[in-house]
């Protein structure tokens, strides 16, 4: 069984999620192309085919045990970095329309580079911040859901993601093992950014000893205008919980 066959039986046994042939060239394609452009850029750690797969692949695919897209609904990644998991979702959901969202430009080239090779329709690759995309009025309460993987601790997550999604959107945090803890500390944040805890549903990947968890957001009601603050802020001074601790999740990148 050569590793993307591999993809599609995991896909399938652990999101019930059944990949065809052109998605899979699809991701055999994405992931060549990443090792190619990892010789210059720095936009993972991981190296390893099979981790890749694993590590990249079917995390991204993860969100899809709590989120459903429907046909055209607008999805935002952000601090997408090599498109993870926007493309990922991307490929397996083609009738999704996605921003991915990046704030180093080599990144954000990579991710346009990588759409145009893949022939994918309906995605924006926008260089620039969260902060400063939540307060344009192009952006703000535009997206049905919005998704994080590895960028920030659950409270600065919530103040770049909250401001982007409609009235009962959804949010879906990609968290390491810190997740519970992580969510539990943003209960502040919450409240005031306008958003509840529908989901916190563990995941185990295969060769992955940690379980990861994915947190399933709703905003239930308007985010107050004055958010998100100025870029560096969030980071810098969080509603909530301590801005010194480092989200586990990192060592998935």
């Amino acid at each position: 069984m050569n590793g993307y066959e591999g993809l599609r039986v995991e896909a399938r046994r652990l999101f019930n999620l059944n990949l065809n042939a052109g998605q899979l060239n699809a991701f055999q394609t994405y992931a060549g192309e990443l090792l190619e452009w990892n010789e210059r850029v720095n936009l993972t750690a991981i190296t390893d085919p099979r981790e890749i797969e694993i590590k990249h692949f079917l995390d991204s695919l993860s969100c899809l045990r709590v989120a459903q897209f429907r046909p055209d609904q607008r999805v935002i990644d952000i601090g997408t970095g090599a498109g993870l998991p926007g493309i990922v979702l991307k490929i397996a959901c083609p009738s999704i329309r996605l921003t991915l969202v990046e704030s180093i430009r080599k990144k954000a080239d990579f991710c346009e580079h990588i759409v145009a090779r893949l022939g994918l329709v309906g995605v924006e690759v926008i260089h620039s911040r969260a902060e400063t995309l939540g307060q344009d009025k192009l952006h703000r309460s535009s997206y049905d859901w919005a998704l994080a993987r590895a960028v920030a601790v659950a409270p600065v997550l919530l103040e770049y993601l909250l401001p982007l999604l409609k009235l009962n959107g959804h949010a879906v945090l990609q968290k390491g093992s810190t997740g519970p803890e992580e969510i539990h500390s943003a209960r502040q944040a919450l409240t005031l950014l306008g958003g509840e805890v529908l989901q916190i549903a563990p995941v185990e990947l295969p060769k992955v000893p940690e379980t990861r968890y994915l947190i399933l957001i709703r905003k239930c009601a308007a985010t107050p205008d004055k958010y998100p603050r100025r870029p560096g802020m969030p980071s810098k001074h969080p509603l909530s919980g301590s801005n010194s601790a480092q989200p586990e999740d990192m060592r998935l990148l």
